[in-house]
């Protein structure tokens, strides 16, 4: 496996696979420590991404590429059927986030790279690790493509972003903290206005961390000041990553995500979606059809461990939402910029 190449973001390594066990950064306890978990079962894989210890649409489908890897190396280890114990951790992994897409690209790929082996085990884990491998190094060479692709998008300047799509959500370098990371690389001069991405502030834990990693100037808000920031002027454009894009460009992503893009159109700011080409679904027509996953409420009544929140009191904690494509002024990927209408753009990518 290569080294996530990135525009200073080498030290960052959201994922690592040693050929006996996927090492995975856990981002549930970022930025007070950075503690790395070995995983060896293909369960063990599914309970870090359904826990968020790996988070974000890229990453989570290395990890469930690797997940598969480590289900065939025990099945054969044990003299178990290898593409029975396969099927069960495919069924398992595809059961942990219902909206990221590219969760399930990455089963149904390496599911086609089994169909294609031999029944007896010999070779079986060897060509699934190679076909795990070089899904994590394509993410890596995407992003760094989609990240070139993005920087001429944006000015020296300030941008806003919402969640974290960087190093830490991808196999490495990012989608749009990619774009930012190649527009310094280009010789711009970028601040980040960081909204933090309640509940589980994955922007004022994740971003503003990455960001710091790499020199890159930036400033955390809380979510509801985006509106303060873009009636100020104090940024010329907003980026986003996506887990999941429509085949009419309606985006989801983190909850939060359409009320900043809605914003932008109120105050004429751009708003661009920067996202790997896996992650584009041409068989969901419209968001409406994407599903959205529910997460515990715990997220929103606790904090730290701390109940903020009055006892019994209902919850609602849909973890992401759906940007309409009107709202969306281009979407950025790996094979070029995509920009309204978005329906023939995506079928071009599909051809």
């Amino acid at each position: 496996m290569t080294d996530p190449p990135g525009g200073n973001g080498r030290s960052i390594r959201t994922l690592e696979w040693t050929g006996d066990a996927l090492r995975l950064l856990n981002q549930r306890v970022l930025p007070l420590r950075e503690s790395v978990t070995s995983i060896t079962q293909a369960e063990g894989v599914a309970h870090a991404i359904q826990t968020m210890v790996v988070r974000g649409a890229p990453a989570i489908g290395v990890a469930a590429a690797f997940g598969l890897v480590l289900a065939v190396r025990n099945a054969i280890r044990k003299r178990l059927p290898w593409r029975e114990e396969f099927r069960k951790a495919a069924l398992q992994l595809r059961a942990t986030r219902p909206t990221a897409v590219n969760l399930f690209w990455a089963i149904e790929r390496m599911r086609k790279a089994a169909e294609k082996l031999p029944d007896e085990p010999e070779g079986a884990a060897y060509h699934l690790e190679k076909e795990a491998m070089a899904i994590y190094d394509e993410d890596v060479a995407a992003n760094r493509r989609m990240g070139a692709n993005g920087a001429k998008l944006l000015k020296s300047g300030s941008v806003i972003t919402h969640c974290n799509a960087g190093a830490l959500a991808t196999a490495g370098y990012g989608t749009a903290l990619g774009v930012v990371r190649a527009a310094v690389a280009a010789g711009k001069k970028m601040h980040v206005y960081v909204g933090e991405t309640r509940p589980v502030l994955q922007g004022a834990r994740l971003t503003a961390w990455e960001l710091g990693k790499d020199g890159i100037p930036c400033t955390v808000m809380t979510d509801s000041m985006a509106a303060t920031i873009l009636q100020a002027g104090k940024a010329q454009a907003a980026i986003v990553g996506a887990d999941r894009i429509a085949a009419n460009g309606d985006v989801a992503n983190k909850i939060g995500t359409y009320g900043l893009a809605v914003l932008c159109r109120a105050h004429k700011v751009p708003f661009y979606v920067a996202a790997p080409v896996s992650t584009i679904d041409p068989a969901i027509r419209t968001g409406k059809a994407i599903p959205i996953e529910e997460r515990d409420g715990r997220e929103v009544t606790h904090f730290l461990g701390t109940r903020i929140a009055p006892d019994a009191v209902p919850v609602i904690n849909p973890a992401f939402d759906v940007t309409p494509a009107k709202y969306v002024t281009a979407i950025v990927t790996e094979r070029g910029v995509i920009r309204p209408p978005f329906p023939g753009g995506i079928r071009k990518l599909f051809r």
